[in-house]
C-alpha cells in the first residue's frame, strides 16, 4: 500500500519556497480566463493549503487577484512590470524571436534593419538553421535604403509623397547597385506610392544579383510610425520573390507576435 501522505512530502522536497510560489505564478499566466486552488494544487503537486500561502503572498504582492468566481489571476502590479520591463528592451531584442521564427518558416535570411539617412543598418540577422548558402550582411552593416526592401519600406513612410522623394533624391545621386536599381525621383517615387498602399516593399535583384527580399513594418514602439523593418531576404534560384509574396500573411502574423 502507498503512503500518499510520504508522497505528498516528496513532492514537497522537489518543489519549497520561492521555487513554489514561481510555480503557481506559471500556472496564472497560462490561464489568462482564472484558475481555481484546486486545479492550481494539481497542477503544482502541492498540498491546497501550501499552494493557498503561495497564492496569498502573490496577492500580497499585487501579482495575483482573486475574481467574484473564487478563481485566481495575475495581478496588475505583476503586468504592469512586465510590459515596463518588455517596452524597455532594445528593439533589436525585442524583435529577434519573430526573425527566429522566420529563418526556421523559409529557410532564409530574416533581418531588422532602421534607417540612418540615405542608409539602413541591420541590427538584427538571423540565418536559417542549415542551408550551405548565407548571405553575407552582418549586423551593423549597412545599404542603401533605396534597392532594399527594409530601406523602401522606412522610405515609404519617412517620405509622404513625390515632392518629399523628389527632395530627398536631390540631395545627391542614388548609386546604381544591379540592373534592376531604380535611381531617378520618378521610379523610387512610383515605387514608394505602391509600398505605401500595399503595406509591404520588395527588392527584386536591385540591391544585389541573385537575391530577392520581402520587408514589413515593425511597430515596437508606436502604433502609428514603424521602429525599423523586418525582411526576408532569399536566394532567388531557391525561393523566388513571388513566393514570397505569397506568404506574406504568414510573415505579417510573426511580426505581429513579436510586439
Amino acid at each position: 500500500m502507498i503512503d500518499s501522505s510520504r508522497g505528498a512530502r516528496r513532492r514537497e522536497e522537489r518543489l519549497v519556497g520561492s521555487d513554489r510560489v514561481l510555480a503557481v505564478l506559471r500556472v496564472l499566466a497560462e490561464h489568462p480566463e482564472g484558475v481555481g486552488l484546486e486545479e492550481t494544487a494539481r497542477a503544482v503537486e502541492s498540498p491546497k493549503p501550501t499552494v493557498h500561502r503561495a497564492l496569498a503572498s502573490l496577492r500580497r504582492a499585487g501579482f495575483a487577484l482573486q475574481d467574484g468566481r473564487g478563481r485566481y489571476l495575475l495581478g496588475d502590479e505583476f503586468l504592469r512590470l512586465a510590459f515596463t520591463h518588455h517596452e524597455a528592451r532594445p528593439d533589436h531584442v525585442r524583435v529577434r524571436p519573430a526573425l527566429e521564427r522566420l529563418a526556421a518558416a523559409f529557410g532564409e535570411t530574416a533581418h531588422y534593419a532602421v534607417l540612418d539617412g540615405r542608409q539602413v543598418v541591420y541590427r538584427a540577422k538571423v540565418d536559417p538553421p542549415s542551408g550551405p548558402v548565407r548571405l553575407t550582411s552582418t549586423v551593423g552593416g549597412r545599404n542603401p535604403a533605396h534597392c532594399t526592401a527594409v530601406g523602401k519600406l522606412l522610405l515609404a513612410y519617412a517620405l509622404p509623397d513625390d515632392a518629399a522623394v523628389a527632395a530627398w533624391v536631390a540631395r545627391g545621386p542614388l548609386p546604381r547597385r544591379t540592373a534592376g536599381t531604380k535611381v531617378t525621383a520618378e521610379e523610387l517615387a512610383a515605387d514608394l506610392a505602391a509600398v505605401r498602399e500595399r503595406g509591404y516593399a520588395t527588392d527584386d535583384q536591385e540591391n544585389e544579383e541573385g537575391v530577392t527580399c520581402v520587408a514589413v513594418p515593425a511597430f515596437l514602439t508606436s502604433a502609428r510610425t514603424p521602429s525599423g523593418a523586418v525582411s526576408v531576404s532569399a536566394l532567388a534560384y531557391r525561393t523566388p520573390l513571388a513566393s514570397l509574396v505569397a506568404a506574406l500573411p504568414r510573415i505579417h502574423a510573426i511580426v505581429g507576435e513579436g510586439r
